[in-house]
């Protein structure tokens, strides 16, 4: 199969914003599961540095390659936005020429651009959002009224739709798209690369190791694991994210929580790593007894899945994917947003529990293994877009000798 995918406003080539660094490895991974397949990807974003170039082999039969659109620098998605209408005409032609059976936009944007360069070719489109705005504005309160509106339009005007989670299945459905045209397919995580076995990032003491990895450390329930901390005696408590090392003392969202450690009476047991690289990951998912991941609102949650791979129990909030990902107290554990002493208490039981950690451990790799390979996501979504490709017309019967005959005879 020819695919198509469009990634609008991050490249799959390299490592983007902090905050979509997730919709950066779905759209790379789930591209190399397709070529290992046998199919031919050609994933379409936007120039965002100027030695680009125009076109980049990504792994066999899978190329990216870059449009102009706006200038040559990384943007956010409101920045990237007006320069939609440019993208989309480029990526007409380009579609028009390659002649793809399917294309799969990632992201509201990427919809937006898909859509309207696909008018008139008939091609299929397939729309994963990876996050919708109306739950995120359900949870968070904050959100553009005018992605509301897009998003709905998108929905209905796209052939499928790949919802990452089940509440966003649901959601999808509340928003007026049909059900038979919602699949729901998860995100997936490189078992080879994060897994039990592997070597540990950071020497470490005695002492109980919580570990929280976080793209941004403003929100996402950072200050609640700090005072969760309070009651938890001994543990130490490692904050992976935000800026890089060296920008950690000039960083305000640092310094605020900085000061909410102390405030907490637990300054010395806190360390602020700052953005850590993607090859560090797994070896730091491996050194802790525990990952938090405490949002009030998550579209799929990579990290705890990440975590899980590499056998390492998870405490998360109960909202939007860890509700999918996180059986509680099979792989992981659930707890409310916002509560530091409900947090606390779940995780001195799990400390002082070694056998049912290990066991939460056990469990969450397993569930991995079986259910977020990326062999079984890329399978999952060739499902989807066979389902939307127009059946193939069936060949005009050919003559046979006898049919020959028997005319001959009629005749």
């Amino acid at each position: 199969m020819n695919i198509a995918m469009v990634s609008a406003h991050i490249s799959p080539v390299a490592s983007g914003s902090a905050s979509h660094e997730g919709l950066r490895v779905h759209v790379a991974e789930l591209a190399r599961a397709l070529g290992r397949q046998g199919h031919r990807v050609t994933v379409y974003t936007r120039r965002d540095g100027l030695g680009s170039g125009e076109r980049v082999r990504l792994a066999p039969r899978v190329n990216v390659e870059f449009i102009s659109a706006g200038n040559a620098l990384p943007m956010s998605e409101q920045e990237v936005l007006p320069h939609i209408r440019e993208f989309a005409d480029k990526l007409a032609k380009r579609l028009a020429d390659q002649g793809p059976d399917v294309i799969h936009a990632h992201h509201w944007l990427s919809g937006l651009a898909a859509l309207s360069a696909a008018d008139g070719l008939d091609i299929p489109i397939v729309q994963s959002f990876h996050g919708l705005a109306s739950l995120q504005a359900r949870a968070e309160g904050n959100t553009s009224p005018a992605r509301l509106r897009m998003e709905r339009a998108i929905g209905r005007g796209v052939a499928a739709l790949i919802a990452t989670t089940e509440s966003e299945s649901a959601e999808l459905a509340r928003l007026g798209v049909a059900r038979p045209r919602i699949a729901a397919v998860p995100s997936g995580v490189d078992s080879e690369k994060f897994k039990p076995q592997g070597r540990a990032l950071l020497p470490r003491s005695e002492a109980p190791r919580i570990l929280m990895l976080s793209g941004h450390l403003a929100g996402h329930g950072v200050r609640t694991v700090i005072q969760a901390l309070a009651r938890i005696p001994d543990a130490e408590l490692v904050l992976a994210g935000g800026p890089s090392p060296d920008e950690l003392d000039g960083d305000q969202d640092v310094h605020r929580l900085r000061i909410a450690a102390k405030e907490a009476g637990v300054a010395d047991r806190v360390t602020f790593l700052g953005r850590v690289e993607a090859s560090d990951v797994p070896g730091l998912l491996r050194s802790a007894d525990l990952t938090v991941s405490m949002p009030s609102y998550e579209s799929f949650g990579r990290v705890p899945v990440e975590s899980m791979a590499c056998g390492t129990p998870v405490v998360v909030t109960a909202v939007g994917g860890h509700l999918d990902t996180v059986i509680d107290d099979v792989t992981g554990v659930y707890v409310k947003p916002g509560r530091p002493a409900e947090l606390a208490h779940r995780i001195r039981g799990l400390l002082a529990e070694e056998t049912h950690l290990a066991a939460l451990g056990i469990g969450g790799a397993d569930r991995v293994r079986a259910r977020y390979s990326w062999e079984r996501i890329a399978n999952e979504t060739v499902k989807v877009y066979e389902s939307v490709r127009p059946a193939p017309e069936p060949a005009p019967e050919q003559a046979t000798d006898e049919s020959l005959e028997e005319f001959a005879v009629a005749s």
